[in-house]
């Protein structure tokens, strides 16, 4: 675990950092205003991409799971499956016991004069708030490739010795551009008020602690031939 741990440092150090401020942020800010903050940022640009990036959660992970099934091992597919699926469990089932409401049904109750600036084309939900089950996909996919392709570089490593670029690139570069991915997906959730920073914080917190779960489930396995199984790709 440890291996595991100095391996993803930068996306589990970053997540990390993610979810102090956030914390922090929701502790001491209430909860309307602190809302008000974040998702009052709107510009035409920003209401295009995130209205369509933040369905990126509904349809990516099972188009990456198959493509590294079919290209990649058959062991980092069934993982990042796994962390997706299990994850997404969790999630639905503390947001059925808690049955929070949603920005737009909250603000209603609580302060019917504001009026949350909305996205046109957005189907609004109402219940349901608590944990951000798209964030949960978002920090659960990407950090499953995260974990896929620094187990990818630590083995080729064994094998040659990399070069300074190359370890820049598979152990900084991805891993924070993964995390800036997931992390957008988790803010798309605010800024369309579908979601608190309360729920965001809970699903990315959600998937990475179930992800690191998944991982040392499998990684038990990553010496048998099931796991090594490539369907197209040359053997490592």
């Amino acid at each position: 675990m440890t291996d595991f741990l100095k391996r993803n440092s930068v996306f589990i150090g970053l997540s990390l950092m993610l979810i102090i401020a956030l914390g922090l942020a929701v502790t001491l800010i209430p909860r309307g205003e602190l809302h008000l903050f974040l998702c009052d940022r709107h510009t035409p640009a920003r209401d295009i991409f995130f209205r369509y990036y933040t369905h990126v959660a509904e349809y990516l992970p099972y188009v990456l799971c198959l493509l590294i099934l079919l290209f990649g091992r058959a062991g980092h597919a069934a993982l990042a499956a796994s962390c997706i699926a299990c994850s997404e469990l969790t999630t639905q089932i503390i947001k059925h016991i808690v049955q929070a409401p949603r920005p737009l049904l909250w603000f209603a109750n609580n302060y019917p004069d504001i009026h949350l600036p909305l996205v046109e084309g957005v189907k609004m939900n109402y219940l349901f708030s608590f944990p951000s089950g798209h964030t949960t996909s978002f920090f659960a996919l990407f950090f499953a490739l995260t974990m896929v392709v620094t187990s990818l570089h630590q083995e080729h490593s064994k094998q040659k010795e990399p070069s300074y670029w190359q370890s820049f690139l598979y152990i900084i570069l991805i891993p924070c551009t993964l995390f800036i991915l997931a992390a957008l997906g988790g803010y798309s959730r605010i800024y369309l008020s579908q979601h608190f920073a309360q729920d965001v914080l809970g699903g990315m917190s959600v998937g990475l602690v179930i992800s690191i779960i998944c991982y040392s489930i499998f990684s038990r396995f990553e010496g048998q031939k099931w796991y090594n199984y490539h369907f197209f790709a040359k053997k490592v």
